[in-house]
């Protein structure tokens, strides 16, 4: 079983102060090592060379027939066996043992047989490393938390920075056009610029190049809707005045197409500047869907069901367009039967058909796209108009086949 982190361990600020951790720790060990290494060499240097002098003195006094000096003598009760066994061989040598609760540097050398040995204090030599080995702890762990702050507090600015930007860009994502970063080292030529601030800029300029982009096609759009209710208006006028048979009804029928088309390019410009006031009174849902199905009863027959009735608070023509859209699109492009059930303030439209293509899942509706078999502006507006009252709508598969839409209302407070 694989075992899950928590997520606050993949952020930037728990990673670097991990890789400052590891990187002083290290760099820590390796200085307490060498320093402990080097004094305890020169420590250790300087015992040995006081206990050889005074085994040196020794050896003088014991040639000479003389008293020896103290701390020192033939065989002591002391000596480490290992030390013994080295000067019996006819060496000489040194080792640093505990002897009476104390530490001791012994030096020994053969004399007749025997081991004569001295031996020097090394307990405040020992001391002396024992100190300086806290003292190295703790000064590394003064630096560790020191680094930690400074380093904690760098990489927040850094990670607020990143933030900010990420916040800017899911707004822009969202349709917030005019949401900028802002950062004051992109505004100031003589300031150098680190990889935040170059991301923030970037980000900036694209925010800008793409509002530009989408206000110059929603005036477009604006417009040539505008330039086309004119001759549609008498094209439809003169279309009255043409005697009446089977050429005269499609002339029409593609009139009314071309004016229908009109209006929706209208109403999404409208949709794009969000310049439309939303009007909202209590309604009782299944009241409308049954309206909007009759509304709608030349394109097929569609089938109600209520499980729940709600009232809900909304725009009624807005949701009335809303679910239009969603039945007209049913009877269209999908197969029947087609359903539309309400359960409280969910409202879910059903056919029958092949289902939704799959760029319309991953991504929602999209203008004018076909792909063989297309959706039209009907998806994008009722997509446009659902937000704008605060619905949800939804598009996916129907278990057992078939395309659903899921419209989930805002139920108004008690």
């Amino acid at each position: 079983m694989r075992v899950r982190l928590p997520a606050w361990t993949a952020t930037l600020t728990w990673k670097s102060a991990c890789f400052i951790v590891v990187m002083c720790c290290s760099l820590a060990a390796v200085l307490g090592v060498l320093v402990h290494v080097e004094v305890t060499r020169q420590t250790v240097a300087t015992a040995r060379e006081k206990a050889l002098g005074r085994l040196h003195d020794a050896s003088r006094a014991y040639e000479a027939g003389e008293v020896l000096p103290p701390e020192s003598g033939l065989d002591p009760a002391g000596l480490p066996p290992e030390l013994r066994d080295l000067a019996l061989g006819g060496r000489r040598g040194t080792v640093v043992a505990d002897y009476e609760g104390r530490a001791v540097m012994w030096a020994a050398a053969p004399a007749d047989g025997r081991a004569l040995a001295a031996a020097v204090d090394y307990s405040q030599s020992a001391r002396t490393i024992s100190g300086l080995d806290n003292a190295i702890i703790g000064s590394s762990a003064l630096a560790l938390g020191g680094t930690l702050l400074v380093g904690a507090f760098a990489v927040t600015r850094v990670t607020r920075r990143l933030h900010q930007t990420a916040t800017v860009a899911r707004r822009i994502s969202h349709g917030d056009l005019d949401a900028r970063v802002g950062d004051p080292r992109t505004k100031d030529p003589g300031r150098r610029q680190d990889e935040v601030s170059t991301v923030a800029g970037a980000l900036d300029t694209m925010a800008g190049t793409l509002q530009d982009k989408l206000l110059r096609e929603q005036r477009f759009t604006a417009d040539v809707a505008h330039e086309l209710r004119t001759p549609l208006t008498g094209l439809q006028a003169a279309s009255e005045l043409l005697p009446e048979g089977r050429p005269t009804e499609l002339v029409r029928e593609r009139v009314r197409t071309m004016r229908q088309l009109t209006e929706d390019l209208l109403e999404i410009s409208r949709l794009d500047s969000r310049s439309e006031v939303v009007e909202t009174d209590l309604h009782q849902l299944e009241r409308l869907v049954r309206r909007v199905v009759r509304g709608t009863a030349s394109v097929g027959v569609t089938e109600v069901v209520v499980r729940c009735d709600a009232h809900v608070e909304t725009d009624r023509r807005r949701l009335e367009r809303v679910l239009g859209n969603l039945v007209v699109n049913a009877h269209k492009h999908g197969r029947q039967p087609v359903v539309v059930t309400v359960d409280g303030p969910v409202v879910t439209v059903r056919d029958h058909g092949d289902g939704y293509p799959d760029y319309l899942l991953e991504r929602g509706p999209q203008r004018f796209r076909s792909g063989g078999k297309g959706h039209g502006l009907g998806l994008t507006i009722a997509v446009g108009q659902a937000e704008a009252i605060g619905a949800r709508l939804e598009f996916r598969r129907a278990e057992g086949g078939g395309a659903e839409a899921v419209l989930t209302l805002p139920t108004p407070l008690p």
